[in-house]
Protein backbone atom coordinates (compact mmCIF):
# COMPACT_ATOMS: atom_id res chain seq x y z
CA UNK A 1 0.00 0.00 0.00
CA UNK A 2 0.97 3.34 -0.89
CA UNK A 3 1.58 5.88 1.95
CA UNK A 4 0.59 9.51 1.39
CA UNK A 5 3.61 10.47 3.76
CA UNK A 6 6.21 9.33 1.26
CA UNK A 7 4.78 11.67 -1.59
CA UNK A 8 6.60 15.32 -2.06
CA UNK A 9 5.75 18.07 -0.02
CA UNK A 10 3.08 20.24 -2.32
CA UNK A 11 3.96 23.20 -3.79
CA UNK A 12 3.73 26.64 -2.68
CA UNK A 13 1.07 29.26 -4.73
CA UNK A 14 4.20 31.28 -5.93
CA UNK A 15 6.44 27.83 -7.27
CA UNK A 16 3.37 26.41 -8.70
CA UNK A 17 2.42 29.77 -10.41
CA UNK A 18 6.24 29.33 -11.87
CA UNK A 19 5.95 25.83 -12.66
CA UNK A 20 2.50 26.02 -14.43
CA UNK A 21 3.55 29.13 -16.61
CA UNK A 22 6.94 27.37 -17.47
CA UNK A 23 4.67 24.68 -19.01
CA UNK A 24 2.52 26.63 -20.56
CA UNK A 25 5.03 29.33 -22.10
CA UNK A 26 7.81 26.80 -23.14
CA UNK A 27 5.97 23.29 -23.02
CA UNK A 28 8.87 22.24 -20.71
CA UNK A 29 8.54 18.72 -19.63
CA UNK A 30 10.41 18.81 -16.15
CA UNK A 31 8.10 21.36 -14.96
CA UNK A 32 5.30 19.07 -15.66
CA UNK A 33 6.85 16.48 -14.02
CA UNK A 34 7.41 18.38 -10.94
CA UNK A 35 3.75 19.45 -11.21
CA UNK A 36 2.33 15.81 -11.19
CA UNK A 37 5.12 14.38 -8.37
CA UNK A 38 3.95 16.93 -5.75
CA UNK A 39 0.19 16.85 -6.42
CA UNK A 40 0.20 13.29 -5.88
CA UNK A 41 -0.53 13.33 -1.94
CA UNK A 42 -3.83 15.34 -3.60
CA UNK A 43 -4.11 12.05 -5.84
CA UNK A 44 -3.50 9.86 -2.61
CA UNK A 45 -5.95 11.88 -0.54
CA UNK A 46 -8.68 11.92 -2.99
CA UNK A 47 -8.07 7.78 -3.91
CA UNK A 48 -8.34 6.51 -0.38
CA UNK A 49 -11.59 7.63 -0.48
CA UNK A 50 -12.96 5.12 -2.32
CA UNK A 51 -10.63 2.15 -1.04
CA UNK A 52 -14.00 0.68 0.06
CA UNK A 53 -15.06 0.32 -3.24
CA UNK A 54 -12.89 -3.39 -4.33
CA UNK A 55 -10.06 -1.90 -6.24
CA UNK A 56 -6.73 -1.92 -4.78
CA UNK A 57 -5.09 1.33 -3.34
CA UNK A 58 -2.30 1.52 -5.78
CA UNK A 59 -4.31 1.00 -8.48
CA UNK A 60 -6.52 3.57 -7.46
CA UNK A 61 -3.83 6.50 -7.14
CA UNK A 62 -2.38 5.49 -10.92
CA UNK A 63 -5.96 6.11 -12.07
CA UNK A 64 -5.98 9.19 -9.99
CA UNK A 65 -2.57 10.39 -11.46
CA UNK A 66 -4.27 9.88 -14.81
CA UNK A 67 -6.34 12.48 -13.84
CA UNK A 68 -4.17 14.70 -12.21
CA UNK A 69 -2.03 14.74 -15.85
CA UNK A 70 -5.52 15.47 -17.19
CA UNK A 71 -5.81 18.32 -15.10
CA UNK A 72 -2.49 19.85 -15.60
CA UNK A 73 -2.66 19.82 -19.46
CA UNK A 74 -6.01 21.57 -19.32
CA UNK A 75 -5.90 23.60 -16.58
CA UNK A 76 -5.44 27.36 -17.26
CA UNK A 77 -3.01 29.33 -15.10
CA UNK A 78 -5.23 32.95 -15.75
CA UNK A 79 -8.26 31.56 -13.87
CA UNK A 80 -6.94 32.54 -10.57
CA UNK A 81 -7.43 29.81 -8.80
CA UNK A 82 -5.24 26.87 -7.55
CA UNK A 83 -4.31 23.89 -9.39
CA UNK A 84 -5.55 21.31 -6.48
CA UNK A 85 -9.18 22.66 -7.04
CA UNK A 86 -9.06 22.20 -10.83
CA UNK A 87 -7.60 18.90 -10.57
CA UNK A 88 -9.89 17.43 -7.36
CA UNK A 89 -12.79 17.30 -9.78
CA UNK A 90 -10.33 15.66 -12.61
CA UNK A 91 -9.07 12.99 -10.26
CA UNK A 92 -12.51 11.88 -8.76
CA UNK A 93 -14.21 11.69 -12.27
CA UNK A 94 -11.31 9.73 -13.61
CA UNK A 95 -11.40 7.38 -9.92
CA UNK A 96 -14.79 6.90 -10.71
CA UNK A 97 -15.14 6.51 -14.64
CA UNK A 98 -12.98 3.51 -13.82
CA UNK A 99 -14.69 1.97 -10.74
CA UNK A 100 -18.18 2.42 -12.89
CA UNK A 101 -15.94 0.50 -16.05
CA UNK A 102 -14.97 -2.05 -14.07
CA UNK A 103 -18.18 -3.14 -12.25
CA UNK A 104 -20.12 -2.82 -15.60
CA UNK A 105 -17.16 -5.12 -16.99
CA UNK A 106 -17.13 -7.72 -14.21
CA UNK A 107 -21.46 -8.03 -14.64
CA UNK A 108 -21.39 -8.87 -18.05
CA UNK A 109 -18.65 -11.04 -17.80
CA UNK A 110 -21.06 -12.79 -15.24
CA UNK A 111 -23.53 -13.24 -16.99
CA UNK A 112 -21.39 -15.53 -19.36
CA UNK A 113 -19.64 -17.54 -16.64
CA UNK A 114 -20.92 -20.92 -15.84
CA UNK A 115 -23.32 -21.52 -13.18
CA UNK A 116 -23.96 -25.31 -13.78
CA UNK A 117 -24.05 -28.17 -15.90
CA UNK A 118 -26.67 -29.61 -18.72
CA UNK A 119 -27.71 -33.50 -18.93
CA UNK A 120 -24.50 -33.71 -20.94
CA UNK A 121 -22.24 -32.35 -18.07
CA UNK A 122 -21.19 -29.20 -20.70
CA UNK A 123 -21.20 -25.59 -18.36
CA UNK A 124 -24.10 -23.40 -19.03
CA UNK A 125 -24.60 -19.94 -18.39
CA UNK A 126 -27.62 -17.20 -18.19
CA UNK A 127 -27.15 -16.55 -21.85
CA UNK A 128 -27.24 -20.29 -22.75
CA UNK A 129 -30.39 -20.66 -20.20
CA UNK A 130 -31.87 -17.89 -22.18
CA UNK A 131 -31.61 -19.19 -26.17
CA UNK A 132 -28.35 -17.74 -27.54
CA UNK A 133 -28.57 -19.64 -30.29
CA UNK A 134 -26.02 -18.85 -33.43
CA UNK A 135 -28.62 -17.41 -35.96
CA UNK A 136 -29.64 -14.87 -33.75
CA UNK A 137 -26.23 -13.89 -31.88
CA UNK A 138 -23.56 -14.38 -34.19
CA UNK A 139 -20.69 -12.22 -33.15
CA UNK A 140 -19.38 -10.54 -30.24
CA UNK A 141 -21.53 -7.29 -30.81
CA UNK A 142 -24.28 -8.84 -30.99
CA UNK A 143 -24.27 -10.69 -27.73
CA UNK A 144 -23.28 -6.93 -25.84
CA UNK A 145 -26.54 -5.93 -27.41
CA UNK A 146 -28.12 -9.27 -26.54
CA UNK A 147 -26.67 -8.71 -22.60
CA UNK A 148 -27.67 -5.04 -22.62
CA UNK A 149 -31.50 -6.27 -23.72
CA UNK A 150 -31.41 -8.57 -21.20
CA UNK A 151 -30.48 -6.25 -18.61
CA UNK A 152 -33.70 -4.38 -19.90
CA UNK A 153 -36.18 -6.82 -19.62
CA UNK A 154 -34.77 -7.82 -16.05
CA UNK A 155 -35.92 -4.24 -14.67
CA UNK A 156 -39.20 -4.00 -16.75
CA UNK A 157 -40.91 -7.39 -16.81
CA UNK A 158 -39.60 -9.05 -13.33
CA UNK A 159 -41.24 -8.07 -10.01
CA UNK A 160 -39.02 -6.54 -7.25
CA UNK A 161 -38.57 -10.25 -5.68
CA UNK A 162 -37.85 -11.85 -9.00
CA UNK A 163 -35.51 -9.45 -9.94
CA UNK A 164 -33.68 -9.87 -6.81
CA UNK A 165 -33.45 -13.48 -7.48
CA UNK A 166 -32.10 -13.22 -11.06
CA UNK A 167 -29.48 -11.21 -9.81
CA UNK A 168 -28.24 -13.15 -7.05
CA UNK A 169 -28.79 -16.45 -8.72
CA UNK A 170 -26.41 -15.52 -12.09
CA UNK A 171 -24.02 -13.36 -10.60
CA UNK A 172 -25.53 -9.62 -11.57
CA UNK A 173 -24.19 -8.24 -8.72
CA UNK A 174 -20.72 -7.52 -7.60
CA UNK A 175 -21.06 -10.27 -5.11
CA UNK A 176 -20.91 -12.83 -7.92
CA UNK A 177 -23.40 -15.98 -8.42
CA UNK A 178 -24.89 -17.58 -5.59
CA UNK A 179 -26.65 -21.48 -5.50
CA UNK A 180 -30.56 -21.33 -4.88
CA UNK A 181 -29.73 -22.48 -1.14
CA UNK A 182 -27.71 -19.73 -0.27
CA UNK A 183 -29.96 -17.24 -1.97
CA UNK A 184 -32.90 -19.00 0.24
CA UNK A 185 -30.72 -18.56 3.52
CA UNK A 186 -29.90 -14.90 2.65
CA UNK A 187 -33.64 -14.03 2.24
CA UNK A 188 -34.82 -16.33 4.43
CA UNK A 189 -37.12 -18.38 2.46
CA UNK A 190 -37.17 -22.21 1.13
CA UNK A 191 -34.93 -23.20 -1.45
CA UNK A 192 -38.01 -24.73 -3.08
CA UNK A 193 -39.80 -21.19 -3.60
CA UNK A 194 -36.31 -19.94 -4.89
CA UNK A 195 -36.29 -22.59 -7.63
CA UNK A 196 -40.20 -21.27 -8.49
CA UNK A 197 -39.39 -17.66 -8.61
CA UNK A 198 -36.57 -18.28 -10.80
CA UNK A 199 -38.78 -20.56 -13.05
CA UNK A 200 -41.35 -18.38 -13.34
CA UNK A 201 -38.71 -15.03 -13.92
CA UNK A 202 -36.48 -17.10 -16.67
CA UNK A 203 -40.23 -17.96 -18.17
CA UNK A 204 -41.04 -14.47 -18.57
CA UNK A 205 -37.54 -13.28 -20.11
CA UNK A 206 -37.30 -15.76 -22.33
CA UNK A 207 -41.01 -14.76 -23.75
CA UNK A 208 -40.07 -11.34 -23.91
CA UNK A 209 -36.56 -11.72 -25.74
CA UNK A 210 -38.26 -14.61 -27.92
CA UNK A 211 -41.10 -11.36 -28.52
CA UNK A 212 -38.13 -9.08 -30.12
CA UNK A 213 -35.93 -11.86 -32.05
CA UNK A 214 -39.61 -12.46 -34.07
CA UNK A 215 -40.43 -8.86 -34.17
CA UNK A 216 -36.36 -8.28 -35.72
CA UNK A 217 -36.93 -11.04 -37.93
CA UNK A 218 -40.09 -9.75 -39.40
CA UNK A 219 -38.83 -6.22 -40.06
CA UNK A 220 -36.01 -8.20 -41.86
CA UNK A 221 -38.32 -9.99 -44.00
CA UNK A 222 -40.49 -6.85 -44.88
CA UNK A 223 -37.22 -5.21 -45.53
CA UNK A 224 -36.24 -7.65 -47.62
CA UNK A 225 -39.78 -8.00 -49.86
CA UNK A 226 -39.37 -3.99 -50.13
CA UNK A 227 -35.50 -4.52 -51.87
CA UNK A 228 -36.32 -7.27 -53.53
CA UNK A 229 -40.03 -5.69 -55.10
CA UNK A 230 -37.75 -2.72 -55.57
CA UNK A 231 -35.12 -4.48 -57.48
CA UNK A 232 -37.79 -5.90 -59.44
CA UNK A 233 -39.74 -2.67 -60.90
CA UNK A 234 -36.42 -1.55 -61.84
Amino acid sequence: MTAIKSFEKPLTPEEEVYYLNLLKNENNKEAKEVLVQRNMRLVAHISKKYNNSGEELDDLISIGTIGLIKAIDTFNVDKGIRLATYASKCIENEILMNIRSNKKNKMQVSLQDPIGVDKEGNAISLIDILGTDEDYVVDKVELKMKISKLYEKIEKVLTEREKEIIKLRYGLTPSGYKTQREIAQQLDISRSYVSRIEKKALKKLKRELNIDKNNINKKNKNDKDKTDKTDKNN
